[in-house]
């Protein structure tokens, strides 16, 4: 093999991979919500155990007075010195972060 051949070989691999990776995120651009919903119920599990927990399973969109941002709407509710807490909470659709959150 010379060169020329793993040159050829190598830049169509990434074309392709940028292509499937296009393509994927153009099929499915947001991310699980039941993924974001058990990464933010394993975050809360740190402090203290969790009752229960919901998400919506369709996106909105959350402005912050400058973007506006996709977002899954969900909740937690968990026993902390024996008394019951509320929290609902907005994650980005792309990427599961905690865009907005709030004690109920």
């Amino acid at each position: 093999m010379n060169l020329k051949d793993f040159t050829i070989g190598l830049v169509t691999g990434v074309a392709a991979a940028v292509i499937v990776k296009e393509m994927s995120n153009r099929v499915a651009p947001y991310a699980n919500p039941d993924h974001i919903l058990t990464n933010i119920k394993d975050e809360f599990k740190k402090q203290a155990p969790i009752d229960g927990s919901w998400i919506y399973m369709k996106t909105e969109n959350f402005s912050n007075g400058f973007t506006e941002t996709p977002v899954y709407r969900g909740g937690i509710s968990r026993t902390m010195n024996g008394e019951i807490e509320n929290y609902e909470f907005a994650a980005d659709a792309r990427s599961g972060a905690i865009v907005d959150i709030k004690q109920v």
